[in-house]
């Protein structure tokens, strides 16, 4: 079951997905459309309504002492990184 924008938004040829079905509980593919937004939103709800986990994960902060080079540059180094960046995209 193809929708318009899929013509568009899909690469051609060997390179795309083919449309896998939705299916039910049951394992039967839904084939309306309305029958799979309807299992889309049990699905999302099944996962946005479970509990949280027994053992969270243990994740360290960021540092947030960065150090940054707060210098500003010079017209010369801005024109080197220039020429560098040119002589890059002509090789």
């Amino acid at each position: 079951m193809k929708q318009p924008h899929d013509t568009i938004k899909r690469p051609a040829g060997k390179y795309s997905k083919s449309e896998r079905p939705i299916k039910d509980k049951e394992t039967k593919p839904i084939t309306e459309i309305e029958g799979r937004r309807n299992r889309w939103m049990e699905h999302s709800e099944k996962l946005l309504t479970r509990p949280a986990p027994m053992n969270p994960p243990d994740i360290e902060a960021a540092h947030t002492n960065v150090p940054i080079h707060l210098t500003p540059q010079t017209i010369e180094e801005i024109r080197k990184t220039i020429r560098q960046i040119d002589s890059e995209k002509s090789v």
